[in-house]
């Protein structure tokens, strides 16, 4: 055992350091923090006679938090190896059961972080969040929204109370928010300008486009998995090829427009691609395309113009969106 003074604002050890020892604090205080984004945030302050540096005794692991002084402290150190020692005259029960304890903690541990980040795989905008934080700036424009003097078409909403509702009324952060807004803006559906002092402008320009995506998204996420139909992500740059042949087409009475497939084949993606046959095949099988039909000018097949039309931007939004849990 070893005496070991740590003068206030100085760390013990920090998250992710190699273990040796656990600590006994002798006197003083010491606060259990944990990084979060750009800042630490403190899980809890511990007193004379607490313990800390316990778990990686078992796995050598290291450290799952940093410690620092929140005062001028002293700890005594218990070094991993002469533990050891001792803990190897422990009868084998009693060693599973304290391994058990620690691996608990380690797991519950690991949840909390995941937790934090708001899902195993979701990041910042799990689908739920998504839709309840594009209804919520849908309702907000809409119900406190005022028309541009410039532009009658767009809406200025009142940041204060898209904050407010956002926070209060619907339990979401406002940096989540923030994000969306700050997504939206860079596809051309809002903009952000920053008046200073914490102040913004929020301007929705397509205010169509976030109801009709708010209640899509909704109803693709209430469809049995079974139903869903879901366009990956390397599908969107041969979907706009696609869309442009269907503005240029003309609808029938049913919302169809015929397409040479043939013609759609010679055309290369906005990133330089060539289309591949089995390609439009994925389109048919998704029901975006009918079966192909034989002609002598061609493969052509018939286009859900409507659905295209509404689903392409909408994929786009929540692909955008993916790339921002990854930043």
């Amino acid at each position: 055992m070893s005496g070991k003074k740590i003068p206030q604002g100085q760390y013990l050890f920090r998250e992710g350091d190699p273990p040796d020892a656990m600590y006994v604090i002798k006197s003083g205080k010491l606060a259990v923090t944990k990084a979060k984004s750009n800042s630490e945030i403190t899980l809890a302050e511990i007193g004379p006679g607490a313990m800390v540096g316990e778990m990686a005794f078992f796995d050598n692991k290291p450290r799952s938090a940093s410690v620092k002084a929140v005062k001028d402290t002293e700890v005594i150190g218990l070094p991993y190896k002469a533990l050891h020692a001792q803990f190897a005259q422990f009868p084998e029960w009693a060693k599973a059961i304290m391994r058990t304890v620690n691996d608990h903690l380690r797991t519950a541990n690991a949840r909390i972080k995941t937790l934090e980040k708001g899902g195993d795989d979701e990041g910042v905008f799990p689908p739920h969040t998504i839709s309840k934080l594009m209804a919520v700036l849908s309702f907000v424009s809409l119900k406190y929204g005022e028309k541009s003097p410039t532009a009658p078409n767009e809406i200025i909403v009142p940041s204060g109370t898209l904050r407010n509702y956002t926070i209060q009324v619907f339990f979401e952060a406002t940096n989540k928010m923030q994000k969306l807004l700050a997504v939206l803006s860079s596809l051309g559906y809002a903009s952000v300008e920053d008046l200073g002092e914490g102040k913004q402008k929020i301007t929705v320009k397509n205010l169509d486009f976030l109801f009709g995506f708010t209640e899509w998204h909704n109803e693709w996420l209430f469809k049995k998995e079974t139903d869903r139909v879901t366009i990956k992500e390397e599908q969107l740059d041969l979907l706009d090829v696609v869309l442009a042949f269907v503005k240029k087409g003309t609808r029938n009475d049913k919302g169809l427009v015929k397409l040479n497939l043939t013609e759609i084949q010679t055309q290369k993606t906005a990133s330089g691609r060539p289309i591949k046959p089995d390609e439009l095949e994925a389109l048919v099988s998704l029901g975006f395309l009918s079966e192909k039909i034989m002609e002598a000018s061609g493969v052509s097949s018939m286009a859900q113009a409507d659905e295209l039309e509404k689903v392409v931007p909408n994929w786009k939004l929540i692909y955008a969106l993916k790339k921002v849990q990854k930043d």
